[in-house]
């Protein structure tokens, strides 16, 4: 039985060591490999640009610990944000367990605000449910609140909080807890990545987001990351893969693949039965739900992964810049720069050339990124498939060498048809 003694004691280390529970919890998400639980093994999941949280066996139980606290996140090279989340980032490492384990989560409160714990979609005792004010008090800052209760399920849930939402949530606190099955899976996962979808408005030049924004975002993230920030997922030919999407922003993000067709195989409500699922190449997902898909990456290559929102693939997009496709502005630039030096006009031939048209500090290009041929031209929650024979790790294998013969090519043009 957890005592007062012991989770003074527990929250005061998690108050010492939350870096290093971080740097344990880097580790253990990029090892490939099998871990036991129950009676079975499971793969461990992947969080790409993120951790899963180390955990340690008390009394009976499996003991984690949270500390939420302000951070600072590097969205991408040459952004950082400040933002709010867990054990130093966001979102929050991943919490991993099996279903029919005890476990219990101490969470400390390093907020400049008071806060909870929702475990979102867990089958739990009704005082464990994390809401503030009604099944529990708001946890001061500087206060250690333990939640304990026997998992009852297994998926892929979310846990953010239940206190001052509009300000954390939008500041990036949330993350996921992932529940296995004790039967284990068939057929057998071979990667499991688990990818949280969030947008944000931070304005160009600022450093920390505005929560205050409803519906005019300007940054769309792949675990608080953006594109030319985001890790690949890694895949040998042959593997079983799974990716597991949450979404606790305000809008919902139909996740699109290239090259492969997916089964969505299950929500936070649980496995869907096999007769219910059905081929596509873009699954949807609404906020405060997850969704997973699985594959078997047979097809090598570097096969994009992104939002089919197209302004949630770029960057730093303002949205109230005058449409000037078409308007011939010759003759603008110099005569602006007389006045405004750096200036440059814009739009007039679409925004593809406007990468590196000069940006405050701390502020990304609206479309970034280096592919083998030259510039990709996206931006936000855009990321890439990597499938590849014969791998003998999940590093990232570089980019892709096509086959002769399985590439566009450039032809001479043929004289256009007299009209």
């Amino acid at each position: 039985m957890l005592t007062r003694r012991k989770a003074l004691i527990s929250g005061a280390a998690a108050l010492a060591g939350s870096a290093a529970l971080l740097r344990h919890g880097e580790a253990q998400a990029a090892r490939p490999g099998r871990v036991a639980g129950g009676n079975h093994a499971f793969t461990p999941v992947t969080m790409p640009n993120g951790a899963t949280l180390p955990w340690t066996m008390v009394d009976g139980a499996k003991e984690f610990h949270l500390v939420a606290e302000p951070v600072k996140r590097e969205f991408a090279p040459g952004m950082i944000v400040n933002c709010w989340g867990y054990n130093g980032m966001t979102p929050g490492p991943t919490i991993e367990a099996v279903e029919g384990d005890r476990v219990r989560l101490i969470v400390t409160n390093r907020l400049p605000e008071r806060t909870s714990v929702h475990w979102h979609g867990m089958l739990l005792p009704n005082g464990m449910d994390g809401v503030s004010g009604l099944t529990q008090p708001h946890m001061e800052p500087g206060e250690t609140y333990v939640y304990e209760f026997t998992l009852r399920q297994h998926g892929t849930l979310m846990y953010h909080p239940h206190s001052d939402e509009m300000t954390q949530m939008a500041m990036g606190m949330m993350g996921f807890f992932i529940i296995h099955p004790k039967e284990g899976e068939n057929p057998r996962i071979d990667r499991d990545f688990a990818i949280m979808l969030h947008e944000w408005f931070v304005p160009p030049g600022a450093f920390t987001p505005n929560p205050n924004v409803m519906l005019d975002f300007n940054l769309f993230t792949f675990n608080s990351r953006v594109w030319p920030g985001t890790a690949p997922l890694v895949a040998k030919t042959g593997d079983r893969v799974r990716v597991r999407l949450g979404n606790l922003s305000m809008d919902n993000h139909p996740i699109h693949l290239h090259g492969y067709r997916f089964e969505m195989t299950g929500t936070d409500g649980g496995k869907i039965p096999a007769a219910a699922r059905w081929p596509a190449t873009t699954v949807d997902v609404p906020p405060g739900t997850t969704r997973d898909v699985e594959l078997v990456a047979d097809a090598p290559g570097d096969w994009i992964f992104h939002c089919h929102k197209s302004h949630h693939t770029m960057n730093a997009m303002s949205h109230d810049v005058p449409n000037m496709i078409g308007v011939k502005q010759a003759g603008v630039e110099s005569k602006v720069r007389a006045v405004l030096p750096g200036y440059m006009a814009m739009g007039e031939n679409g925004m593809g050339n406007m990468m590196n048209m000069g940006q405050p500090k701390n502020t990304l290009p609206m479309m970034s990124g280096q592919g083998p041929f030259g510039p990709i031209e996206m931006g936000g929650m855009f990321t890439m498939l990597k499938v590849r024979d014969g791998l003998a790790s999940y590093d990232d294998p570089g980019w892709y060498k096509h086959p002769d013969g399985t590439q566009a090519r450039k032809i001479p043009t043929p004289p256009l048809p007299k009209p």
